[in-house]
């Protein structure tokens, strides 16, 4: 569906069923460089079993209006404006990557407004490397191909896929091209400057799963333990789930174990 957010038109995938505000929601937040469609699979499990699934393009990903916005703060803004548009008092949030900072912010920011929290492909800080940093913002090419050869497993880069038939490296990759310039290096500034994830979780007020994906290279498990030690006393507790096999990219990757452990999640288990 389409609605204004913040002045701006944003496209809200809602898993192939009507957004019901009575049902409980769940917010499903992409990573830098991509759009809603990354969540097709879990958001469609979701939604058929009981929940009112929003998964936006992000301002500038995507079919949303405007520019893609330069902080995760204001990111995190957006979330809330969001919630406000559709008269949603209370969701889960789920972010990937990026958008796990933006879930993150976004509840610390409105914790009575956050019923579970989901970070999935998550550390804090986030650091960018130069290289790929510089390669996003002067030679985007580079920079897809850096993306793809550290976010996948290398059974994946040789063609292993879930979805018999697809490579995912090269899905990945024409979703990057597809979004308007300058929007990779944008989201990856953003990560890189976000300095706040810390504090921001010793503010979350709700159950918080971190998922990780056994051999991701760009937030390695090793990498979410200060996350998870901050989150460690928040109310109901913080879990980490570790995904087998998988890299970065674990949602394309490994979408029946990411769909079900965030499932078994949001429904308490």
């Amino acid at each position: 569906m389409e609605l204004p957010i913040a002045s701006s038109p944003a496209f809200l995938y809602t898993g192939g069923r009507p957004f019901d505000p009575e049902q409980p929601a769940v917010v499903l937040i992409h990573g830098a460089g991509h759009d809603h469609s990354v969540w097709n699979f879990p958001a469609r499990r979701l939604a058929h079993h009981g929940f009112s699934v929003l998964a936006p393009d992000l301002p500038g990903h995507g079919r949303s209006g405007g520019v893609a916005l330069a902080s995760i703060e204001s990111l995190a803004d957006w979330i809330g404006a969001l919630l406000d548009a559709v008269g949603v008092e209370r969701a889960a949030l789920v972010g990937h990557s990026m958008g796990s900072l933006v879930a993150l912010h976004a509840a610390a920011r409105m914790p009575r407004r956050t019923d579970r929290l989901v970070l999935i492909g998550s550390a804090v800080p986030m650091p960018v490397a130069a290289p790929l940093l510089s390669a996003a913002r002067d030679a985007p090419s580079t920079a897809y191909a850096m993306i793809n050869q550290w976010s996948y497993t290398p059974a994946s880069q040789l063609g292993a896929s879930a979805m018999p038939g697809t490579s995912l490296t090269a899905m990945n990759l024409r979703l990057m091209e597809r979004q308007a310039d300058g929007v990779l290096a944008t989201d990856l500034a953003a990560c890189d400057a976000y300095q706040d994830g810390l504090e921001a979780a010793a503010k979350v007020a709700c159950p918080t799963l971190l998922l990780c994906g056994e051999r991701d290279q760009m937030t390695p498990r090793r990498a979410a333990k200060p996350l998870h030690d901050a989150l460690m006393n928040v109310p109901g507790g913080a879990r980490v789930a570790v995904v087998p096999q998988a890299g970065h990219a674990m949602i394309a990757e490994a979408p029946d174990a990411v769909g079900e452990s965030i499932r078994s999640f949001l429904d308490g288990k």
